[in-house]
Order: C-alpha cells, then structure tokens, then sequence
C-alpha cells in the first residue's frame, strides 16, 4: 500500500466514526464517502450498498451514487426476477463466500460472466469489486465500488477499501437499526403512535388527549366463517379485507391504530372546528372508499368456499386518551375513552341493522347536516339513546350527505 493510502484510509475512519454517525442517511454517507475518496486521489465512479432489510414488504435497500449524478435508494421487493439476477450476481457470492469478489470487466462478453459485468461495460466501467460487510449479528451485507479509468483499481486503491470497511459496517448497521426500529413501529402500531414511542412515549400512562374521529369496522358473520374454512383461507380473506379498509383510510389522512379481530379501528386526529370538519369528512370518504373496495373484492371473488365480505362502519368523534396502557412489562398504545366506547357500540348497531355507514350525533354537528336519520336506538353500557345516521342511504342525486362537502358528492357520483 502506497504511504498516502493509511493516510486517506485514517482520514476516512476518523470521519466514520464522528461526522458520518449522524448523518442517519445512507445516500448522503456514500456521497459523502465518495468525495473522500476522490479528494484523495481514489477516482471512484460508482459506490452501492445491499442491506437487506426486516421489513414486511421489502426484501433489501440499495443505496447507489455515481460520479455521473445518479443518487438513488432501491427498495427490492423479491421475486422470480429478482432471485434470478441474484443467482448470478457477485453480492451471493459475497453473501456465500464472505469474501471480496473483484471484476477487471473486459471489453468483450465473455462467457460465464456475471449479469452485472454487461451492465457495467456498457456505461464505461472498468473495474469493479464488491466487499463484505460484516454486521454484528455476523450477517453480510455488501458495498461495492467502481470506477472508469482505463487503469482500474491499484492495490492502495483495495487497501483503503479494506481498511475502512469495519467502520462502514456499524455505521450503517446504526443506520439500519434505526429504519427497522421505524419500520417495525409504523407497521404493528402505526406512524403517529410509533414516531411517539421512537420520541420517548414509553411508560405506561405516557400519552395525551387528543381530540380525533375513531372510526370502527366490523366484519360481518366472521365468527361463523371462521368456524368453518380452513385456516389458511380465513387469513388470506382477513389480508384482503384488512387490505381494502387501511387502504381507504390511508388515502383519506387517517391511520390505522388496530386490528382488534375481525374489527379495525382508525383515527382522523384534529385541533380545530375547521380541522374538525376536514378530518369527519375524510372519514367518511374512507367508509365509503372502503365499501367501494370490499365491492370490488366480491366481483372479482370466483371462489365458492369463500363468501362475499360484508362490513358496517362506524364513526364518532371527540377526546380520547392517546397513548400506553397496559401491565408493566406488556405496553399496547392505543386511544381509549368514552368516545371509543360509544363508536365501537354503533359499529355493533351497523351490524345488527345491516347498516354499511353509521354516524353519530356529533358527527352530523360536525358536518352541519342531519341527513340521512337512521333512528335512535339504545346501546350497551350508556344510559342515553343515541342517534345514527347513515349517509349511505342518501340518493346518489341528492344533495349528498353533506352538501358543503365536493369531494364527497364526487365520491358518491362516480
């Protein structure tokens, strides 16, 4: 190794290990690197990463610079291509072997050469080597690095490579740790709850009141169904109705807090009597959406052991505790409240009226409109009676339910 070599490698290590760790953007780490590198006297071209991720959609992230201007973050889903371009990749063999696995790409194809290796020749590179990182789990990941210059890499270029590739392996473990802890969170308890949690809401008690729609949906005849279709059919048809019901409420601003059996409760938070009007409005779109969703869901359904879905939907509004509750070693964060009673009571009423869409009195104040009066009707565990309106029974050439609101009559129309 060249004297400048340990010089550019020790400069590199020092910036790993302080300015880098803060980053908590592996994009801008390997840009950064990328500048070191260069400045150096390493004319680098191309810097990649391959971490594979635990994440219930994606497979691995791949961060990508070029000297060109490329800046890109891959997310790999998997599948049949992928696993191909895979097979016959150097990163498995880094991934087999734990060692590095150099390309001096000639200017003709070969035979038996790595898919990657045309790729590589067509934009001009020349020289390519894909290096383990070892995290501290003992899993490999990947950094690869490649440049043009008819030269290739020198054995000082390898040298600083090897040398910076353990701090390289925990900074972006830490960045990793970090996204998963994220991801993990968002997916079993939701953005909001999870980013309160990553912030330090994690004592039991720890929360606020907030004011929000809570919407409830209930499906229907599940106990019977599940008593009845085999186990792995009964999830496949929870998947798709749980699929059609995040999904209407992702669109609309809200966020799913639970799957509490066959029943999801989402929330539309707001601050203000205007918010208030916004968040009530895109619940009610979501309902709708959701129905919509459910529909297209048995049209496309040709299976006879599986019945068509049917869902009631409730929403109601006010304050809610939003925060931990639970033991002192098993923590859910949750909203619960009078109000989250009272709108899991009237999802029951859907059901047992057959109602698709039931809203309650605070509701109908919100929207300024009382169209579409269901009844009023006694519920468990409150002494009142309460009104339910159902602005699915509202003709589609009417007003709508309610007027003021455009999206929503564009919803009802189409």
């Amino acid at each position: 190794m060249a004297l400048e070599s340990p010089l550019i490698a020790a400069d590199i290590v020092q910036w790993l290990y302080t300015d880098a760790v803060g980053h908590q953007d592996s994009l801008k780490l390997i840009e950064e690197l990328a500048q070191k590198l260069r400045t150096g006297g390493i004319a680098v071209d191309r810097i990649t990463t391959a971490i594979s991720l635990l994440h219930p959609n994606v497979r691995a992230e791949s961060a990508i610079w070029t000297s060109e201007g490329e800046r890109e973050l891959r997310r790999v889903q998997g599948g049949e291509e992928f696993d191909e371009r895979y097979a016959n990749s150097p990163l498995k063999v880094v991934h087999d072997t734990e060692k590095p696995v150099r390309i001096n790409i000639p200017a003709e194809r070969e035979d038996g050469e790595f898919g990657i290796t045309d790729d590589l020749r067509q934009q001009g590179y020349t020289d390519y080597i894909a290096l383990p990182m070892r995290f501290s789990d003992s899993s490999i990941k990947v950094m690869t690095f490649a440049m043009k210059a008819p030269s290739g890499f020198s054995a000082g270029h390898i040298g600083v490579f090897e040398s910076i590739m353990g701090p390289l392996a925990t900074v972006c473990e830490l960045y990793t740790l970090q996204r998963t802890a994220a991801t993990l969170l968002d997916t079993y308890v939701g953005p909001r709850a999870g980013g309160r949690v990553l912030n330090g809401t994690v004592s039991r008690g720890d929360g606020e009141w907030i004011s929000a729609v809570v919407s409830f949906a209930d499906l229907r005849g599940f106990t019977k169904m599940s008593n009845t279709m085999p186990a792995d059919m009964i999830v496949k048809f929870l998947n798709k109705y749980f699929g059609a019901m995040t999904a209407g409420v992702e669109a609309n601003g809200g966020e799913v807090l639970k799957f509490i059996g066959d029943e999801v409760m989402a929330i539309f938070p707001y601050e203000n009597e205007e918010e208030a009007r916004d968040a009530a409005k895109r619940a009610l779109m979501a309902a709708v959406q959701t129905i919509r969703n459910i529909e297209e869901i048995n049209s496309a359904n040709d299976c006879e052991l599986t019945p068509d879905m049917s869902v009631g939907i409730a929403l109601h509004a006010g304050d809610v505790f939003f925060g931990n509750v639970g033991s002192q070693t098993r923590l859910d964060f949750t909203v619960i409240g009078p109000v989250v009673n009272l709108a899991a009571r009237i999802a029951e009423l859907a059901k047992d009226l057959d109602a698709q869409i039931l809203v309650s009195d605070k509701i109908a104040d919100i929207m300024g409109c009382r169209q579409g009066l269901f009844g009023q009707y006694q519920v468990k565990g409150f002494d009142d009676p309460v009104n339910v309106y159902s602005p699915s029974s509202v003709s589609p050439d009417s007003t709508s339910w309610c007027p003021e609101s455009a999206a929503l009559r564009a919803l009802e129309e189409n």
